[in-house]
């Protein structure tokens, strides 16, 4: 064997050795190519403004303070229409990629690797100071997640987003949306035995990761007086799932799945910050139904809606923002026939739709947030309606200047007992508390640790094999970004 195949040999080698655990200083290139140019920039801050041996401690300081501001002006400045240049590197551990509860087959874990950059514009700015335009924004973030321990797992995300808000007394417009291509594995995991019977929240794990395609739209018109408005709007929630569908014991099938609604809201000003708001929505929920290859039974749960909405929302105080709304949803699902079976006992059940968000800024240090949200909804593996819920409750404290600490407490609930089908005898929640730190190096420069433990459990009595509905989950992560 030559010189020449021992050095190929020795760089594949040092290739494989590229994976969590390995001590390679290759490893880390990524976080310091992103961290370099900070560092150059610091360092050529640092050196136009050396203090003399004579300098005094305040001195000392000052001349920090000038090298960081050396640092941040050494990058170039953006436009006013690009809103965001930026790359973010992170390396996550997770203990449990799969969401088992471990007593069948044994929890996975992995090393993943994740590279996304981002850009976004606003054109507002570029109609000048005349235009009813206040934002024209489009954003563009890919996602590169690289599983060391699991390649089957890893998949690449493209994030578009569009923005237009507009207004002109007395109307405003607004429209949000959020389009996710996932380009992820088309087979979706197959289990064995009694893991079949893992939780809900066990099987979206592994469904984020696969090929689909994700939609999240809202827009609103609102027309407004000095003591009432008017506010049409329309919303959509949008999954198409694009794994294979197989016959196969164990193999999980996924179901594309939608809903979309639009209605008004009327709503009377209490104050100039505070209205109390009547709404109407009509909607649609669908849900895929297997071939009959896949599913002999021929059953799914689409459905029609009509919601009756109170609500109440605004800024009572300077410190507090807030917006709920709640009432009655009148659901209406398809009647059973020779080609389709509804699997629920009340074609016409009247259930209850909740939404709301809180913002409560305490102290200039200090925000904490609260989020709730309760529907009816289908199962993503099909033939199923759910009841969903979510409770969520942030806390944010900037510590000191360049430190900020999140801390975030989650309980949510997906609810099978509105179905009549034998699978219906579910009743699944996981409790999540996540924790993080975030350093501001500069305006171009952050760093971030954060720490996630989910908790699934099963709260459905008088069930098989309960403890496979049960999981323990853990994330940590170490991210730094670069923007401009």
């Amino acid at each position: 064997m030559n010189k020449h195949q021992n050095r190929i040999r020795s760089k594949t080698a040092s290739l494989k050795s590229l994976r969590p655990g390995a001590k390679n200083p290759l490893q880390c290139l990524p976080l310091l190519l992103c961290a370099s140019p900070l560092m150059l920039c610091q360092q050529a801050g640092a050196q136009a403004t050396q203090p003399s041996a004579s300098t005094t401690n305040s001195a000392s300081t000052a001349a920090a303070s000038v090298s960081t501001n050396a640092a941040a002006s050494c990058l170039p400045e953006k436009p006013a229409w690009l809103t965001d240049v930026s790359l973010g590197l992170k390396e996550t551990y997770d203990n449990n990629i799969f969401g088992v509860s471990g007593f069948g087959a044994g929890e996975k874990g992995s090393w993943i690797t994740t590279i996304s950059p981002s850009l976004g514009f606003n054109f507002a700015p570029l109609l000048g100071e005349q235009t009813p335009f206040q934002t024209l924004a489009l954003g563009y973030t890919p996602e590169f997640n690289i599983y060391h321990d699991a390649p089957t797992e890893s998949y690449n995300a493209q994030r578009l987003s569009q923005s237009i808000k507009a207004s002109s007394d007395p109307f405003s417009f607004s429209l949000d949306n959020a389009f996710t291509y996932i380009d992820g594995s088309s087979t979706a995991p197959t289990y064995a035995g009694l893991d079949s019977n893992r939780s809900a929240y066990a099987t979206a794990f592994p469904r984020e990761r696969r090929q689909q395609i994700q939609d999240r739209s809202k827009v609103v018109l609102q027309y407004d007086q000095p003591h009432w408005f008017v506010r049409p709007t329309a919303s959509l929630l949008y999954y198409d799932l694009m794994t294979d569908q197989r016959n196969i014991a164990g193999y999980q099938n996924y179901a594309d799945r939608y809903d979309v609604n639009g209605g008004v809201d009327f709503g009377y000003k209490i104050t100039p910050k505070l209205a109390v708001t009547l709404g109407y929505r009509y909607g649609h929920q669908y849900q895929e139904q297997f071939a009959s290859n896949i599913d002999s039974t021929h059953t799914s749960s689409p459905s029609d809606y009509h919601r009756a909405l109170i609500g109440l929302e605004g800024s009572p105080w300077t410190w507090l923002t807030f917006a709920y709304q709640g009432g009655p949803d009148f659901r209406s699902y398809e009647t059973d026939s020779a080609t389709h079976v509804t699997p629920v006992s009340d074609f016409n059940p009247i259930t209850y739709y909740g939404e709301g968000s809180a913002t409560a800024t305490l102290t200039d240090k200090d925000r904490l947030s609260l989020r709730y949200k309760q529907w009816r909804w289908v199962s993503s593996t099909g033939k199923l309606p759910l009841t969903d819920s979510l409770y969520e409750l942030s806390y944010k404290r900037k510590l000191v200047n360049p430190l900020t600490f999140d801390l975030t407490g989650r309980i949510q609930s997906s609810d099978y007992n509105c179905g009549d089908a034998s699978t219906s005898k579910r009743d699944d929640y996981v409790y999540s508390v996540s924790t993080g730190l975030t350093w501001v190096v500069n305006p171009h420069f952050n760093m971030n640790l954060t720490y996630t433990l989910d908790l699934g459990r099963n709260q459905q009595d008088n069930v098989d094999a309960g403890d496979y509905r049960e999981y323990d989950h853990q994330m940590i992560s170490f991210g730094l970004q670069f923007k401009l």
